[in-house]
This record gives C-alpha cells, structure tokens and sequence, in this order.
C-alpha cells in the first residue's frame, strides 16, 4: 500500500497544449499526500513528453502509456488498476484543479466515512480576445448538488446531487470501487452518465461540499466531446448514456432522482440539442431527439 493519500487519474490524448497546467494544478495541492497516474491514451503530439518529464522530475508522478488509441473510458481504467491509495481522485489532462481540492474533498471523507465526496466546479471559458481562458461562476445545476454542504447523505434525501454527472469532481474510497467493481464504459463517448448513478444508487451515504475543485475548460480548439454533439454519432452515444443513467436510477427506487434528473434534462441538456437540430441537414438528429424526449418523465 502506498504511503500516499489519494491517486489521481489523469487521462490524455493529444493535449500538450494544456497538460502543463493540469500537472501545475496537482503540484500546487495543498494537500502534499497524492500520486498521479498520467495515461497517454497514444497521443500524437508532445503529450508523451510532458508526462515522462514530469514524472522525471516528481516520483509522484507515474505514467502509463497505451499503444493505440482507446478512448477516456479505458484511460481511466488502466489508471484504476494501478491505484494502491485509500481514496481515488480524477483530473482531466485539459482541466485544473482548485489548490486546496484534495485536502477538502480528504478531510471531509476521513470525518465521515463516507462512501465518496462530490465537489462543484466551474466552466475555464476561452477568453474574447488572446489565447487565455477565464473561470467563470457555479452554475445553478451544479450549487443545486453540492450546496449547501451535506454529510453522510443519501439519494433519497438529496435527490438533486444526481444531476453531478462527472468523474472530475469527486473523491472516492478506493475500497467503495473494489466491493462493486466500478469501471468505466469503455468505447463510449459519454463515460461519466452511467457510472454516476452507480455510485449514487449504491452509496451507503455520500458527501457534498459547495466549494470549487475543478475548472472545466471550453477548449478553443473544439476538441472537449461536449463541443462535438452536433454529430450524429456522437449525440446518440449522448442520449443513450442520459436514458441508462435514468434507467438504473429507476431501478434503484430512486423515483425522486429519476424526476429531478428529467427536469434537468429539459432545462439543460434539451434546449440546445433542439436548437442543432432545426438547422441539421441529416433528418435522423431530429428523430433521434424527438425518439428521446418520449422517454424522459413527464
């Protein structure tokens, strides 16, 4: 067993142009008692040579290579694999991570005894004019899940902390992994959806703290997949991910959840999709939508 804390999972597929702040971002936890494990899902750029230099230069970094492509999923898997830690953590390789994210996300676990703790985050927005990105606000969809500050509570009493679909904002006991063999779905686009509601529907008790862990970053260049649902392939991935995660909250009993995840939905996920979809040149986007919204609850 490792002398450290928690492992963070950084996953990266060609994000050289990014990484360094991501890597930054652990190195300035104020929280000394992580390891990273960096997986570079094949890249093609310098994303390779970033890892292998910083973990040359900090033990706590180890890297993990694939040799081909396979995708976020099976990214996050290989790093699982390799955790030797008590608690479990992820950082996309595009994104960063608040300073004093893992001490707060640690300690609130080590007084609970909680199963997980789900943090809120922020959009890193490309910046008008220059080549920066600014942080912006919590939006109300992710304060409705992590604020205020709940402890040892469950989907039944905080049905609307279902709506934190994310892998990055969060912090899990290793062992809570073990005992129900979480992994990611792999060769999938949208990988979060399902595996949130796992944990949420198989929790003894969870955690939720309103303080900012990660900066999600819009990247400029369009490479995030949320950026790419103007593709039929990809919007389909997009809702079958919504409908199974609704499905498995069904299955659970969580009948709340089920009808806070459909109100967010609508408000949320729903509008800009119809938006793509009136000026969409293949019919089949608008089918596929319309075909979903049958099954959302009412």
């Amino acid at each position: 067993m490792s002398s450290r804390a928690v492992t963070v999972i950084v996953p990266g597929f060609d994000v050289a142009d990014y990484v360094s702040e991501a890597l930054d971002s652990l190195r300035a936890q104020t929280h000394p008692d992580w390891a990273a494990v960096l997986v570079d899902d094949a890249s093609t750029d310098e994303t390779a040579r970033i890892f292998a230099d910083a973990a040359a230069a900090d033990s706590r970094f180890r890297v993990v290579r694939h040799d081909s492509q396979r995708g976020l999923g099976a990214a996050r898997n290989t790093g699982l694999a390799l955790v030797d830690t008590p608690y479990i953590a992820f950082l996309d390789a595009d994104d960063r991570m608040r300073p004093d994210a893992l001490a707060r996300l640690t300690a609130t676990l080590d007084r609970t005894g909680s199963d997980f703790v789900v943090g809120a985050y922020v959009r890193l927005r490309p910046d008008a004019e220059g080549p920066g990105y600014t942080a912006g606000d919590v939006q109300p969809w992710v304060a409705a899940a992590t604020d205020p500050a709940r402890e040892r509570t469950t989907l039944a009493v905080h049905p609307a902390a279902s709506g934190n679909i994310v892998a990055w904002s969060k912090v899990s006991r290793s062992d809570f992994w073990r005992r129900h063999d979480l992994r990611f779905p792999e060769g999938r686009y949208y990988e979060d959806q399902v595996l949130a509601q796992r944990m949420y529907t198989l929790a003894t008790t969870f955690d939720a703290v309103p303080d900012v862990v990660v900066e999600w970053r819009q990247r400029r260049d369009g490479g995030s997949i949320t950026q790419r649902l103007a593709e039929l392939e990809v919007l389909r991935d997009y809702l079958d991910a919504l409908g199974e995660g609704i499905a498995l909250l069904r299955a659970a009993g969580a009948d709340a959840a089920v009808q806070e995840r459909g109100a967010l939905i609508r408000t949320l996920d729903l509008p800009p999709l119809l938006r793509i979809a009136e000026t969409h040149p293949d019919p089949a986007y608008r089918i596929a939508l319309e075909a979903f919204v049958e099954t959302l609850p009412a």
